[in-house]
């Protein structure tokens, strides 16, 4: 409903006509217009720009220009005011591009009365603002598909990307446009899984908090949790529209959960055996003491200390599990992640330089300071290079070291062309005395994550089995408590 003053701006360059028209306003009852005249074009847009006016009656003859020429410029400065077309005689293809470009309407003068144009004036303005208030909620809802950390989608019915939010193409680490020329099924690392969702989506209408995995072709796979329902537009046509929230935080918490429970009840373990063995062993040693002051000979000394070398060296295993299950005791002082990478390339360059390996580094502008045991730390990164060292057979050996960071932390990839992983010994890699390797006893890695997890850091390992490896390392930067 119209309020009862209507500021009204008439654009017409003939006074006969504005007057006329004034005339027919001004016969209107139970309404107050306020009226104003402009006959010259370049005043007219001045007059849009003020932002004063609730409507527009404009002539289409306008000396050079016409009325169809001021609403396009109108349209650049982004008026929510409605424009009227006034025009001397009725012409369909004037009526359909001033309509096309904005115009709310269009009057022939010779058939103006004061209630055609009360009317017009009033469907116009009701329509602006039924369109402003649609632009307005299009605009906060634009807001929250936008900013979303959700990835938010449209498809069509072929499951063709329609729409997406920013926040899918970097979930799935790729160009925004490359989602475009993809399906949604094609991001399913599961074909199976797909197959099934598209098929429930497509004959049921929905799905609701299904756990799937996607990834953009060979990009790092993303555990996700899927919701998407099927739609219909104004012509009836079916599209899809949903959400997928990134649980990778989530799964990574579960695995560090799970490595945490399973190095605890190792510890215990180990503890205890450590106790039964090491019981044994003292009393194999005070044995040995007691036959070598029976019997001193050489003969039997021979024998006796093939048993105490033996027994120091069950020793020393036992002092290097409790030392791998035990938290690790920190000296914690600010130190430049960078150098600690460039000391643990030092330390590994010979094993490198025998195996022809290239190194590539790639460090950011700045220096990254984190809160650690310079030694400690040093250790750790150390016996992941080295084993992305040892996993290159070939003569055309890559190894990648990229550090980056954000406000809370910072990230260190080391990234190999190895021979890969395998799912079941990925799952194993930090369990203390597994190894793949012939001489290895199996304490490197299960050492490295122990340190990790005492800076209160993280260590993910993401491998393609005969094509590459890479761990991918993150602690807190300065200043975060630990």
């Amino acid at each position: 409903m119209m309020t009862d003053n209507i500021n009204v701006l008439i654009i017409d360059d003939d006074e006969d006509d504005y007057f006329i028209t004034s005339d027919y306003l001004k016969n209107i009852p139970g309404k107050n217009f306020i009226i104003e005249w402009c006959y010259n074009y370049k005043n007219a847009l001045d007059e849009i720009k003020r932002e004063k006016h609730d409507v527009f009656l404009v002539d289409y003859r306008l000396g050079a220009k016409t009325g169809i020429d001021l609403i396009k410029e109108a349209v650049k400065l982004e008026t929510d005011v409605p424009f009227i077309i006034l025009t001397g005689k009725g012409d369909i293809n004037i009526d359909e591009e001033a309509m096309s470009l904005g115009a709310f309407d269009y009057l022939v003068k010779g058939e103006l009365s004061s209630e055609k144009l009360e009317r017009s004036i009033r469907y116009s303005i009701d329509r602006a603002r039924t369109l402003n208030e649609l632009k307005a909620k299009e605009k906060k809802y634009r807001n929250i598909f936008d900013k979303s950390s959700d990835a938010i989608f449209v498809t069509d019915d072929k499951l063709c990307f329609t729409e997406i939010n920013t926040a899918f193409s970097n979930i799935l680490s790729c160009n925004e446009h490359a989602l475009f020329k993809v399906k949604l099924t094609e991001l399913f690392t599961d074909n199976h899984l797909s197959r099934k969702l598209t098929e429930e989506l497509k004959h049921k209408g929905s799905i609701e908090n299904r756990q799937a995995e996607i990834r953009y072709k060979k990009n790092k796979p993303v555990p996700c949790i899927i919701s998407a329902t099927k739609e219909k537009d104004a012509e009836g046509k079916a599209y899809y529209q949903g959400v997928i929230h990134d649980i990778s935080f989530i799964k990574q918490a579960e695995r560090a959960n799970l490595r945490a429970e399973k190095l605890a009840a190792t510890g215990r373990l180990v503890r205890t055996l450590a106790h039964e063995v090491r019981n044994p062993i003292n009393n194999i040693n005070l044995a040995c003491e007691h036959l070598r002051s029976i019997d001193n000979s050489e003969e039997n000394g021979l024998y006796l200390d093939i048993i105490y070398r033996n027994s120091g060296r069950i020793n020393e295993l036992i002092k290097e599990l409790l030392n791998s299950s035990r938290p690790a005791e920190m000296q914690l002082t600010d130190c430049v992640l960078q150098s600690v990478i460039d000391e643990i390339i030092n330390a590994a360059k010979d094993r490198i330089s025998l195996k022809n390996i290239a190194l590539q580094v790639d460090y950011p502008s700045e220096l990254i300071n984190v809160n650690a045991d310079f030694d400690k730390i040093t250790i750790a990164l150390l016996n992941i290079l080295i084993n992305a060292v040892e996993a290159i057979e070939h003569d055309k050996g890559r190894i990648s070291i990229r550090v980056k960071n954000d406000k809370a932390n910072s990230f260190i990839e080391i990234t190999d062309n190895g021979s890969g992983i395998s799912e079941d010994s990925l799952h194993r890699l930090f369990e203390p005395y597994y190894t793949s390797k012939r001489n290895g006893i199996g304490l490197g890695l299960a050492s490295t994550l122990n340190i990790i997890q005492a800076h209160n850091g993280s260590v993910e390992v993401i491998s393609e089995p005969g094509r590459s490896t890479t761990f991918a390392v993150t602690l807190p930067v300065k200043n975060k408590p630990l």
